[in-house]
């Protein structure tokens, strides 16, 4: 009787072992799934940017900074208003960069790309903003 207890215990501890495998495998193949789809390929990053006009400002110290930027959109549609925003996004830069030096300008550009993307994603209807980088930049 021993026996046959201990091949039921093996049988079922094997089954629900086997059952968590099969369980893993789906959720990773799931999940993996969807970020892969997310990604968008360098064709769809292009047709979806969009390059500014240089940007010349003062800094808080009294320094000039001249300055470009490629926004990276959603859809094409995100790209024409973008587009259409332009001057938006001047008075942001304009309003950011007048709260900082020249040190601050050197080591906080990706804070200001960050402050760029947040707050033109608050004005935008059409679609949003992914990524902003920085193409062009002299400071004099």
């Amino acid at each position: 009787m021993s026996s046959r207890l201990g091949k039921t215990m093996v049988t079922s501890i094997s089954i629900l072992l086997l059952a968590g495998v099969v369980a893993l495998i789906v959720v990773l193949n799931i999940t993996g799934d969807k970020n892969s789809g997310n990604a968008q390929s360098i064709d769809e990053i292009i047709e979806n940017s969009y390059q500014t006009s240089e940007i010349t400002t003062d800094l808080e110290d009294g320094s000039f900074v001249r300055i470009q930027f490629q926004i990276i959109t959603n859809s094409k549609d995100a790209k024409e208003e973008v587009k259409k925003r332009e001057f938006q996004l001047k008075n942001i830069l304009i309003k950011e960069l007048a709260k900082m030096n020249e040190e601050d300008f050197k080591s906080g550009l990706s804070n200001l790309e960050d402050v760029v993307q947040l707050e033109l994603n608050k004005v935008m209807t059409e679609g949003n903003i992914t990524d902003v980088y920085t193409i062009n930049k002299i400071l004099q």
